[in-house]
């Protein structure tokens, strides 16, 4: 195709003339990247990973038709660090965003840069949580921050806007939009469609806001841990759904049941128009008045918070679900399906009640775990399951690879292109984690550590000096803490041993983690 289009131009071009039809023919030689990730999505929450708490059954097809991870993790489980690392294949300490609250330096490089550069057109819709116009991109449609369920705000190509509607559902239509009318079809596209969804504090699309409701979810087996065996961190950390969610953000509760002051929900009713407003009180008045009267206490209250929640975080997945369906549906009627890859993942996992907790942060890993599905007829075949160890890390070197892009000098990660081909099964056995937000939203102590195949150490660091060890394969829910017990001694000392080799590796080290310590108020004169 190439070789015929240059000869074309070789033999019109002296006639100053390029007819459109031999200017617009499409570059089929590379493949198209769709990659979506979708906000706090625990792998527990993809039907695809077995655990039978819910359906989805569009992401599940690039399962089927593709590969799943059994054991994709984060470098740092926190939804602006992760979607930097993302972008860049760089650690938190070198891309320089280590947590929430810090900027985001657009002037690095990042693999979308790279696709631009090397004539792919690219466009970025939806959640990015990174502050500053987005660099790399054709085309943004992005949200402020973390952005607003019911008729949120778009900033598209620098330009804010309010839009009415739902915001899984309006990050689905921009992004079939731009497929359809706004790229340049003559080139190879990468398409960042990310959702906001289901960040807390999860408020479903009105046609969700009775599912699940005639459903009673299991407790996990250890949603009342009292944490015998672990540190500090563990016993401190406010992310509890029992002690620390709000009657009003997280209970959607408009007026506290025990006082009956406003709460902090009204913004998000106050939000909505008149016709979502009264679907939603149509939906949850008359169960919040049930839950006034029964006057529930100890375990029978644990369960109704415990419900509440689920059931609301499962109704937003089912919308991504919807709109994955979408996508793909697309793909197929524009015959675009054998050359696009199609990348589902999650910016970190979510606790959905393990360890009776709510949100991520902690190197366990219901947090650090994320999922991961890819879909590319031409190289990876139906049902592939990968059980190597990849991280956010490796998606852009990943990406750059299938784009025939050599450019990655200072990216971090690898590429698992072979691994997940059946090319080549060589990879790494450690993978290294590090957290940095402390003090600050949940108070999870800031931590290290190194994960094996199958032990897992923990440091955790500034306020204390803790240690964990975990052996996942005899304690897979890290229940037990076993970091002094003398049986332990000699798989301590190689897990020293790794930690410190991937410290160097990634160049973190104590003084590197210096620079990104709180700094000390000076005392008053």
């Amino acid at each position: 195709m190439k070789i015929i289009r240059i000869g074309i131009t070789l033999v019109l071009g002296f006639a100053g003339f390029i007819p459109e039809c031999v200017a617009k023919i499409p570059d089929q030689t590379r493949p198209n990247i769709i990659f979506i990730m979708s906000d706090d999505h625990g792998y527990q929450a993809i039907s695809a990973y077995g655990s039978g708490l819910n359906s989805t059954p569009n992401i599940d097809r690039l399962a089927k038709e593709g590969a799943i991870f059994s054991r994709a993790f984060v470098t740092n489980s926190l939804c602006a660090p992760s979607r930097a690392v993302m972008l860049t294949g760089k650690y938190s300490h070198i891309n320089g965003k280590v947590d929430n609250e810090g900027g985001f330096n657009w002037n690095q490089m990042s693999f979308p840069k790279l696709l631009q550069q090397n004539g792919y057109q690219t466009a970025l819709i939806g959640k990015i949580h990174l502050d500053g116009l987005p660099q790399g991109f054709d085309y943004s449609n992005v949200l402020p921050g973390q952005g607003e369920y019911y008729n949120p705000d778009f900033i598209e190509n620098g330009v804010r806007k309010q839009v009415p509607g739902y915001v899984t559902t309006l990050t689905t239509k921009y992004a079939l939009d731009w497929l359809e009318n706004k790229r340049d079809k003559s080139k190879p596209f990468c398409l960042l469609y990310h959702q906001k969804a289901p960040h807390r504090n999860w408020l479903p699309e009105e046609k969700y806001l009775n599912l699940y409701e005639d459903r009673d979810f299991p407790f996990p087996d250890n949603f009342f841990d009292d944490f015998t065996s672990r540190g500090t961190a563990a016993h401190t950390q406010e992310m509890g759904i029992v002690k620390d969610m709000m009657w009003g953000h997280d209970m959607k509760f408009e007026n506290d049941p025990y006082t009956g002051k406003a709460t902090n929900f009204m913004a998000d009713i106050l939000r909505m128009d008149e016709q979502q407003r009264n679907a939603w009180r149509s939906a949850y008045d008359a169960k919040n008045e049930e839950f006034r009267k029964a006057k529930l206490t100890g375990k029978d209250l644990a369960k109704w918070k415990y419900q509440r929640y689920l059931r609301d975080y499962l109704k937003c997945i089912q919308s991504i679900d919807d709109g994955v369906g979408e996508v793909l549906d697309y793909l197929d009627k524009s015959g675009l399906t054998q050359n696009t890859i199609v990348v589902y993942t999650s910016d970190q996992g979510f606790y959905l009640g393990e360890h009776g907790w709510f949100d991520k942060r902690f190197m366990y890993e219901e947090s650090f775990r994320t999922p991961l599905l890819i879909r590319y007829p031409r190289e990876i075949k139906p049902g592939t399951v990968i059980n190597q160890m990849v991280m956010n890390l490796d998606y852009a070197p990943t990406f750059l690879s299938y784009a025939g892009v050599n450019e990655q000098k200072e990216i971090q990660g690898e590429s698992f292109r072979q691994v997940v081909s059946g090319k080549s099964a060589i990879w790494r056995d450690a993978i290294y984690y590090h957290y940095f937000e402390y003090p600050g939203v949940h108070a999870v102590k800031r931590h290290y550590g190194v994960r094996t195949e199958r032990y897992k150490l923990i440091h955790f660091y500034y306020d204390i000096d803790e240690w964990e060890l975990y052996d996942l394969e005899k304690d897979p829910h890290e229940m037990k803490n076993v970091y002094d017990d003398p049986v332990y001694n000699g798989i301590r000392t190689d897990l020293y041993n790794r930690l410190k080799a991937l410290r160097t590796k990634y160049k973190d080290s104590d003084e590197v983690m210096q620079q990104f310590l709180p700094k000390k108020k000076k005392e008053p004169l």
